[in-house]
This record gives C-alpha cells, structure tokens and sequence, in this order.
C-alpha cells in the first residue's frame, strides 16, 4: 500500500523588532526579556500529521484473472426473489453470513438430489429448475450450483462456480459442482455447497475450496470442521448421502475455478467460460484422475494456470486507500475491485454517518488524531468491509 508521509521539520520565522528607549536599568532589563520571549519563542514546531497503520484491514487483491460478473441490473434477479418470496427465507436476520446460509438451506430444501436421469428438466436455467424441483424432479450438482449463484446474485453477494474431483488413482472418483461465495462479514471466501447445505470451518471461521484443499493434502482434512444447515451443526458422517467429513474434503483436491460468473443474467444465451487451476506443488507432482484414467493432456492444456494464489483468492469488495499529506491536507484514492459497484462510502469517526465520497478527494486535518472509515456499497445495497484510515499529529 503506497503510503506518503509529510517529513518537513522546523521552519524558522523572521520577524525584526527594534528598541526605542530604554530609561534605566529596570527597563533594560524588562526590554531585554520581551526581545527574549519573542525570538526564541517565535521559532516553532511547523504542525504535521502521519498515518498510522491499521493491521486490522483486509489485505486487497486486485482481481486481474476472472472475468464477467452477474448484471444485478438484469430484471430476472428481482423476478426470482419475488416470485419465491426469498425475502421471507431470512426475514429479522441482520447477519450477512446467517442469510447466506438461510438462503443455501432453502434451495436445500426445495431441491432433492438426484445424481443420475437421462433427461433432467429445466434447461439448466435456474428459475426453471426451480419450478421442476418444486413439482418433484431431482437434480444433480451442477444444478444445485446454478440455482445457489443465481440466489446468492440475487441478493448482491459476490459468487463463484466450481468444479472439483478427489482424482485419487484407485481411490474415490467423480466430478463435483458447487460455489464459492465472498463473506463481507468474514472477509474472505468460503466454499459454500448448495447440495448437501454445508460448508468446512477452522476455529469457527468458513473456509475457501483452496483452504479446504490445504487441509485435507496436510492430514486429511483433520484439524477442520464440516457443518451443515444455517446452525453450523457439526458433522463427521453424513446420514443422507452416507459419507464421512474426510471423503467430502478429498473431493476438493483438484479444483477449477470458472473465469465468467455471468451463468444467470446470459440465459437463454449459451453459457462459457475457461477454468483456472492453481498449479503449485501438488499440481506439478500428481497425477490428476478422471474415470479411472489420467486426464488427457490436451484437457490439462486448456486449463488457465495460475500461480500466485493471491490472483484466484482476490477480494471483492475489498478498499484499498493511498493517501499523501501535505501540510494539513490528507489526499486519498480509493482502489477496489467491486463488482457492480454502486458507491465508496465515508465516515467520520465510529459514531459518524456513513456519507457518498469520490475515489479521489482530501481531507483537511484539524485535529489531534482523525479516524475515517470507508467502504465500498454495490447497487443491491451490499456494503464490503469497513476501512479504517488513521492520522495523527507527529510528536515532538
């Protein structure tokens, strides 16, 4: 982050007095001192200020890899949450995370499972397999993903499509398809699984797919917690599907993040996108499985291959502030990669209202120590993590 200090020290200031009369001893003496008071005190201290770093802010990513978002502009988003009435889903929750998992349990709710059906109904449009899913058709992963991302959009919450596979030679197999949703609240990604309404945590925070995947390559997803439903309920066996906390995690250990997110608002335009793999060290060294036989190399081709984690875990929504003082004026920009980003948003101290600010404007400094908060608000009202900027006077 660019910080710019003012670094000016003392400037002097000339002024010139001149003594008239002096009578005696006693005035001499008094002349003398207001000379004395006036010299010494006129050379003083020019007033600076520095910013003070707050470890607590989000660190922010810059998105450079990933492609078309949802248009929340697009009319079908307030179509679907009127037509299933999802305001009622979350109704008095104030958390952000809690609505998330209310709106993740509804789908739940609704659709049933059904992993293998020639002709699945719906056209994979998700107001569609909404309707189907309601009149009693069951649908596959990929379908419960579409209908999570459509929902989550719906709301403004920043959501991804993934797919994944465990890819174990001689051991489990298959292909899976979920989503992975931005946690304002948390301020960071987590996997969120439409299918089975669960999700993986460490000391009680949401893990991202690639967290996941970190924990199960360093002891087989040991030290996380798989929960399930909007309580978080922890669970090591899944009754209904009949498979253990490690078995769900291996499914993560290869991963495809999808570069366009628009699956949605395109409909009934087809739908594509490339793939982005994170290529480290368990990339380059195992061999990926599919149907019990490598991937053809020409697959592996078509991957993007990304290797600097921080380009697939950016951070939506996510400020970032430079500033530069001069004198006793602050100059800010505000940086971010918001995503139908609406406004940036300032307050002046923690009990300040919350006001509309340019990206680039300044501040005056008044007073001893100045906190602002900003943030970023995208046109469905969804505010990102709050920003603390502090300056203060430099001591003497």
């Amino acid at each position: 982050m660019k910080k710019e200090m003012d670094t000016r020290g003392k400037v002097p200031c000339k002024t010139e007095y001149k003594l008239t009369s002096v009578r005696n001893h006693q005035s001499s003496i008094v002349a003398l001192a207001i000379i004395g008071i006036l010299v010494f005190g006129c050379t003083n201290q020019k007033v600076t200020y520095e910013r003070v770093d707050v470890t607590t802010n989000i660190e922010y990513f810059p998105n450079t890899e990933f492609g078309v978002f949802e248009d929340l502009k697009d009319s079908r988003f307030e179509h679907l949450k009127e037509k299933y009435q999802l305001d009622t889903v979350f109704r008095g929750e104030k958390g952000e995370f809690k609505r998330i998992l209310l709106l993740r349990h509804w789908i739940k709710s609704v659709i049933k499972i059904e992993d293998h059906n020639p002709s699945y109904p719906g056209g994979g449009f998700a107001e569609s397999i909404l309707d189907n899913a309601l009149k009693g058709s069951g649908f596959h992963c990929s379908h419960f993903m579409r209908v999570q991302n459509a929902v989550m959009n719906a709301y403004g919450y920043v959501t991804r499509a993934v797919n994944a596979g465990p890819g174990a030679k001689g051991g489990p197999d298959g292909n899976h398809g979920l989503d992975e949703i931005w946690s304002n609240e948390h301020g960071k990604w987590f996997l969120s699984d439409a299918k089975y309404d669960h999700h993986f945590e460490k000391n009680g925070i949401p893990l991202s797919v690639l967290e996941v995947r970190d924990e199960f390559i360093k002891n087989r997803g040991g030290d996380m917690v798989l929960v399930k439903g909007p309580n978080r309920t922890p669970t090591d066996f899944d009754d209904e599907i009949g498979r253990t906390k490690e078995e769900f995690a291996q499914t993560y250990t290869w991963v495809q993040f999808f570069v366009n997110g628009n699956r949605h608002s395109i409909y009934p335009d087809e739908y594509k996108s490339e793939m982005i793999v994170l290529q480290d060290d368990y990339y380059n060294n195992n061999v990926y499985y599919r149907d019990g036989k490598p991937v053809a190399q020409k697959k592996l081709d078509w991957f993007i291959k990304v290797k600097d984690r921080k380009k697939i875990e950016w951070t939506p929504n996510v400020l970032d502030v430079e500033t530069e003082i001069l004198d006793d004026n602050l100059k800010f920009n505000i940086v971010s990669s918001t995503p139908n980003l609406a406004e940036y948003q300032i307050k002046d101290g923690v009990d300040g209202l919350w006001q509309s600010v340019d990206s680039q404007s300044s501040l005056k400094l008044t007073e001893e120590k100045h906190i602002w908060l900003f943030r970023s608000m995208n046109i469905a009202g969804v505010t990102g993590p709050e920003y603390k900027l502090v300056v203060q006077k430099k001591q003497p």
